[in-house]
């Protein structure tokens, strides 16, 4: 039995990520910023299938909370199972902007690094103490690192920022055999960013004619891959990029 943590995990496709990674045999700790039932539904879900599963509180932009946090990651191991580490890091949460680069503010450019960034480098130096030796990272970016759209430049920038992060990670951690990979999600149907890409049928069929398997991404696209990618198989892997994307751009 493995312990995975993941980052916004109450919804889209944290939620999903944290579902696969049950049906496969793991125990769940998900966060969320402030849907407390939301994250506890998922929980509930998670219960069903015969694992166990915490829901703890956490803001990415919170900086000054991680050691806190950290502590309670601890707790939750200790009572829930008698251990004192985890195996798995996703590091999932996050918030989009759209908006053209001569418009981004700079209030925008900083809350998407604080979350992005700089939550996603300092959450992973906090926990890597309670990180069972031989486990491994998941960072999830986007397939907008690769290829360029109008109006994400500051989102795309920090993604291309946990990209390298992530590389640095793998040549870091490699005496602890802690493997550090990148999920790329292309556009995916949640209601991430107002849920433009779901909501919106003009901007989903455009996404659709531009992807090789010809439709717009699901949660459990993703969520899918993650698990096969935290699999005993896949641990040979390691400071990789996975695009998740169904052959956009190509």
């Amino acid at each position: 039995m493995k312990i995975a943590l993941i980052t916004g995990g109450s919804r889209g496709l944290g939620k999903s990520i944290s579902l696969h990674l049950a049906e496969k045999g793991n125990d769940i700790i998900l966060t969320y910023q402030n849907n407390a039932a939301a994250a506890q539904e998922v929980v509930a879900q998670i219960l069903k299938m015969g694992r166990k599963a915490v829901a703890l509180k956490l803001s990415m932009a919170g900086h000054d909370t991680f050691a806190v946090f950290a502590e309670e990651v601890k707790a939750a191991l200790h009572q829930n199972w008698q251990r004192n580490n985890f195996d798995f890091l996703v590091n999932n949460a996050g918030m989009g902007v759209n908006n053209p680069f001569m418009d981004t503010t700079e209030t925008q450019f900083d809350d998407l690094m604080n979350v992005h960034f700089k939550g996603t480098f300092f959450l992973a130096q906090k926990l890597l103490p309670l990180m069972k030796d031989g486990g491994r990272i998941i960072n999830i970016s986007s397939g907008l690192a690769r290829f360029s759209m109008p109006g994400y430049s500051a989102y795309a920038a920090m993604k291309g920022a946990i990209e390298v992060l992530t590389r640095y990670l793998a040549k870091e951690l490699g005496p602890r055999k802690i493997t550090a990979n990148i999920i790329a999600p292309g556009a995916i149907e949640t209601d991430f960013g107002g849920g433009l890409v779901r909501d919106n049928k003009q901007i989903n069929d455009i996404i659709a004619s531009s992807t090789a398997l010809g439709r717009v991404g699901l949660p459990d696209d993703i969520g899918g891959a993650v698990a096969s990618l935290l699999s005993d198989d896949s641990g040979w892997i390691n400071g990789q990029r996975i695009e998740v994307s169904g052959g956009i751009f190509l």
